[in-house]
């Protein structure tokens, strides 16, 4: 195998490597927080024009720390500070979920919590890790949301597929009540386990749909097509990612053991998706991959429509 390739498949970091501090220490939200520095608050203010006129209707959040403006929202939006927002995982230690890292993308607007639950999961050979990442914004676009991110753990793929028989992403409502908060804890646990086992069973689908490599092809150049019509620099970034794409199907150590079959065109689509370099790579490239992968690549999810038309 030639070096660039091994380097390629050798060297793969989870999708947020790099962003949040680790808080696996921490005996509680509250205290991840703290370590990681986000145990500010946010304040509201009236909202006013360049020349001192109030604007009615709106308010503008700020971080306590430095006044940073996080979001322009409506004086009815209700601020849900971040020790309130995370409070309900504690319940989740319990049962066995364990604190990895916490921390905050685009300027504090979003802060999330991540969290590793208990069971590992043996899905067509391969070991799969649950993973649950908890998000508070304060930018006015989500309430507290709840995003499955399962990771495949021999390559750190993500696969979060959008499954029509269970959530992979859910909003969760914030309370003062202790039983309350159990409830949300304990329903949190029970969407979480039903996407994992829905998960299972759409991996073994994907499994037993056999994919010829004219068909392979065809899906990639779909995705990266290199068609006479289109602009010449295009076409050779095309072209680039097009054969990146083909080296994770053909060539990867880690689908070795893998039929040429739906899960191993998924496979190689998500870890194209996670870990591929970019044609440009902006300042915010982490934040944007770590959000996609949050709230559902819509790459992989494309591979996934196409590998069941197929069918």
């Amino acid at each position: 195998m030639p070096a660039n390739v091994e380097t390629m498949f050798y060297v793969r970091e989870k999708p947020w490597h790099g962003l949040g501090t680790e808080v696996q220490e921490a005996p509680a939200s509250i205290d991840a927080l703290i370590y990681a520095g986000l145990d500010w608050h946010v304040e509201q203010r009236p909202v006013y024009t360049g020349d001192g006129a109030l604007i009615p209707g709106y308010k503008v959040n700020l971080r306590s720390t430095d006044n940073a403006a996080l979001g322009i929202v409506s004086d009815r939006y209700k601020v849900v500070q971040n020790e309130d927002a995370f409070r309900f995982t504690d319940d989740l230690l319990g049962e066995g979920v364990t604190y990895e890292t916490a921390g905050a993308l685009q300027d504090g607007k979003k802060v999330w919590m991540l969290a590793k639950m208990p069971h590992r999961y043996i899905i067509a050979g391969d070991e799969i890790a649950p993973y649950l990442v908890v998000m508070n914004s304060h930018d006015g676009s989500s309430g507290i949301k709840v995003a499955m991110t399962p990771i495949r753990v021999v390559c750190q793929n993500t696969l979060n597929l959008a499954l029509n028989s269970a959530k992979r992403i859910w909003t969760t409502k914030h309370t003062e009540n202790v039983m309350s908060r159990v409830h949300e804890a304990r329903e949190t646990l029970m969407l979480a386990e039903t996407y994992m086992g829905e998960l299972g069973r759409s991996i073994d689908d994907l499994s037993k749909i056999k994919l010829p490599d004219k068909k392979v092809m065809e899906f990639m150049q779909d995705f990266f097509p290199v068609t006479e019509d289109i602009p010449e620099v295009q076409k050779k970034n095309n072209l680039r990612l097009l054969n990146d794409m083909k080296r994770r199907y053909f060539d990867a150590p880690d689908l070795s053991h893998v039929s040429r079959n739906g899960y191993r065109f998924v496979n190689a689509v998500s870890d194209f998706a996670t870990h591929a370099e970019p044609i440009r790579r902006t300042r915010n490239y982490n934040e944007n991959l770590f959000l996609r992968t949050v709230e559902g690549n819509p790459l992989i999810d494309k591979a996934y429509k196409m590998v069941l038309a197929a069918a």
